[in-house]
């Protein structure tokens, strides 16, 4: 067969030309009679059958050249079965297919996926009417993303025939975009890690993607992958399936703002809404449920291009144990990111512990009062008192949300490590000063020069010098969480808070851009009075004032405590703001595996994980048997191909039933739909041998189909025949020989 059929037909009557161009030579021969006829005769006769058949061969030659040319034109195909005698035997076609959920994007009656499935199918299709000795491979993204070793794709070099082209169809019917994030890089991997082609095969590799920009823009990885593929000759096409840039809504946050997270208590929540397209959307409605039932939603009025828009909500569990909380947006090009999942887990109370520097721990006495006044006033917190050497006791301080260290002198290095640990590792802790506080043990043991714990260096009590012409308040604070609720204007009740006495900083200190250092509220004097600072993965406070309004020894600090309505209400936004990653149920990312620890004193091995509803389909309920590893008793839910919340019962040596719920979300950067052209793939891709294609354009090469292209050989074998030619005529025309010169002659 020939790619080019017609060019063939035209060029093979030119093999003729050479025999025409002959004739017209002879009919222009003249007859000249001559003496010496008779001697040219006489040689003619010994020498005619040599001289016949070099003139011959001659033309013959002639005729193959250009017999070579119209068939190189052309392209002759051999069939694979036949093409190891020319350099070729098999076609292995590998096909990586993008199945993350960006590829779900819609457009009027077809999406990214149904473009990308139509093309595989073709591909097969096509092969098979080619036939010839070819293979079939599919991988797509997803599963190259959590292959481990000795798993396979969907398909692995399937032999190419009728029967694999409806097993395929039935194969992408079932298929649907998944809802991870996995990207080019892991699926060129998973090719790589399989078996080498042999010698005599031909691989072809089609990337069937949308090429989104986020996963493109830095090609450097990419391209380490391509190379390989280059070095082993390895012919790469890339095949695009999205046709412009659509817009998408996402809500990208769902969680708690500040506050305590107990029973029967409020929580303030926060929603986010992303816009990834290019145009501004207005009356966007969201939709919330609690617990599986509907709440009032909300309505952002715009969100421009780019934008993040976040609204607050609040919520209230009645009872303690785990519960829900689901956000969403209308649909748009992509569906699968305009929903988001919380769960939370409500004790009946939170735990925190005051360790009060002084005997009488009346520091301890007012903050414990305003955290948990006691009544029909429920707070959620139960705090407990103690002195410092309760610190010592590491697995006791990990049951506590935030530790508070009031009027304190000295700490010992072992509580001072341990503090240092429970912060790094998401606790908080908080300090407030005294009467006690020593400033060189602070600077020289828990600020060493902005390495520690502490925020600042110190250097002694100071009086704040009463101004009679001031009429400011002696405290500002800033909209930090602590103090948002008495910032500006909004509260008169700061004014009514009097400093007497705090701990200055040394002249003209001020925190490092770098060292996650804030002042968040200052004196009249400009002098700090409140800090935070973040700590590996917690969060330090400082007030650089008691909190008892009593007298001391040197005099009274301040006032704050005294019936003033604001104290207990920033107490209990501090204690929100430390304890923000107390006993949270981190949000998990789709493909995450679910591991839960089982306490083998506790609860029995036998788990069930309940599994979120499939489109089409029922919740499934798995049994999952609690093993001994390394890490402790776990029970382990491999795969979680699903957003939404994941339940897993755990039954106690008693028989009760215990009920835990973890949410899932999709990664919000498949949200982002723009994706790369042909040039900007080529900008990040240059010197990769690749070739481009729109899905709906793409036309297959019948010549890696269904075998070798005959062209090179034919271009080698018309070389070898012009020069074949050359000499030839050569030694069929007549050379007289070279006379001498005279100089040649006396030599």
């Amino acid at each position: 067969m020939f790619n080019y059929p017609s060019l063939l037909w035209i060029g093979l009557p030119l093999v003729a030309l050479p025999v025409l161009i002959h004739l017209i030579n002879m009919l222009r021969h003249r007859r000249v009679k001559w003496a010496a006829m008779d001697f040219l005769l006489q040689s003619q006769k010994r020498h005619k059958n040599w001289i016949i058949f070099k003139q011959l061969l001659l033309l013959l030659l002639r005729m193959a050249a250009i017999a070579a040319v119209a068939l190189m034109v052309a392209q002759p195909i051999v069939r694979s079965e036949w093409g190891d005698l020319f350099g070729s035997a098999k076609t292995h076609h590998n096909v990586l297919l993008d199945d993350s959920y960006s590829m779900s994007d819609r457009w009027m009656d077809t999406s990214a996926f149904a473009e990308a499935k139509q093309v595989v199918q073709r591909l097969v299709d096509r092969a098979v009417r080619e036939g010839s000795s070819q293979t079939f491979s599919l991988l797509r993204f997803s599963e190259a993303g959590r292959q481990t070793p000795g798993s396979q794709p969907t398909m692995l070099e399937e032999a190419v025939n009728a029967d694999l082209a409806i097993r395929l169809e039935n194969v992408l019917g079932r298929m649907r975009p998944s809802q991870t994030a996995a990207g080019p890089a892991e699926a060129l991997d998973g090719l790589l890690r399989q078996p080498s082609q042999a010698k005599d095969e031909t691989q072809i590799i089609y990337l069937v993607s949308d090429f989104r920009t986020p996963q493109w823009h830095d090609a450097t990885p990419l391209r380490a992958s391509l190379e390989k593929l280059n070095q082993r000759d390895a012919r790469i096409h890339l095949v695009q399936c999205v046709d412009d840039v659509r817009d998408n809504l996402a809500v990208i946050r769902l969680g708690p703002q500040s506050g305590v997270r107990a029973a029967g208590v409020e929580m303030l929540m926060e929603v986010g809404v992303h816009n990834f397209g290019f145009s501004t959307t207005r009356q966007v409605p969201v939709e919330l449920t609690e617990d599986g039932f509907s709440r009032p939603g909300l309505v952002i009025d715009a969100i421009a291009p780019g934008e993040t828009i976040v609204r607050q909500f609040r919520v209230n569990f009645d009872t303690a144990g785990h519960h829900t909380v689901t956000a969403s947006v209308g649909s748009d090009a992509l569906g699968i990111d305009n929903r988001r999942y919380f769960s939370v887990k409500t004790p009946e109370t939170i735990p925190l512990l005051l360790i009060d520097g002084s005997s009488t721990a009346r520091d301890a006495y007012f903050l414990a009062t305003a955290l948990a006044p006691g009544g029909k006033i429920k707070t959620g917190w139960k705090p407990r008192i103690e002195t410092p050497q309760f610190l010592r006791d590491v697995e006791q301080l990990d049951r506590f949300a935030a530790v508070f260290l009031l009027n304190t002198e000295r700490l010992g290095e072992m509580e001072i490590q341990l503090l240092e640990n429970y912060v790094r590792q998401g606790g908080g802790v908080a300090f407030f000063l005294g009467e006690r506080s020593r400033a060189e043990f602070f600077n020289e043991r828990l600020y060493r020069n902005g390495d520690g714990l502490f925020p600042l260096p110190l250097t002694r009590p100071t009086e704040l010098l009463v101004s009679r012409l001031e009429k400011t308040p002696d405290l500002t604070v800033t909209d930090h969480p602590i103090y948002s609720i008495l910032a500006g204007e909004r509260n008169s009740f700061i004014h009514m808070v009097q400093v007497d006495r705090y701990f200055d900083v040394p002249a003209g200190w001020s925190p490092a851009t770098d060292s996650g250092v804030q002042v968040v509220a200052r004196l009249r004097n400009n002098a700090p009075f409140a800090l935070v600072k973040s700590y590996g993965d917690g969060r330090v406070f400082v007030q650089l004032s008691k909190v008892s309004p009593e007298e001391t020894r040197l005099g009274r600090w301040n006032n704050w405590a005294t019936g003033n309505p604001t104290f207990p209400v920033v107490m209990n936004e501090l204690a929100g703001y430390l304890s923000q990653t107390y006993d949270v149920l981190r949000e998990r990312m789709v493909g995450e595996p679910l591991i839960v620890e089982v306490d083998p004193s506790v609860y029995r091995p036998q788990t069930r994980f309940h599994v979120p509803r499939k489109r089409g389909m029922e919740a499934e309920m798995l049994d999952v048997m609690a093993s001994a590893g390394p890490e402790g008793v776990q029970a382990k839910l491999a795969e979680t191909p699903e957003s939404g919340f994941y339940e897993v019962f755990l039954s106690d040596t008693q028989g009760q039933e215990e009920r835990r719920v973890f949410s899932y979300n999709v990664d919000l950067r498949e949200g982002d739909l723009q994706s790369l052209d042909s040039a900007e793939l080529a900008a990040g891709l240059s010197g990769i041998r690749y070739e481009y294609h729109r899905a709906r354009d793409l036309q297959f090469d019948p010549q890696e189909l269904a075998g070798f292209n005959l062209s090179d050989t034919l271009l080698y074998l018309l070389v070898a025949v012009l020069l074949a030619e050359q000499l030839l005529a050569f030694s069929a025309s007549y050379h007289p020989p070279r006379l001498r010169t005279s100089t040649e002659g006396r030599r």
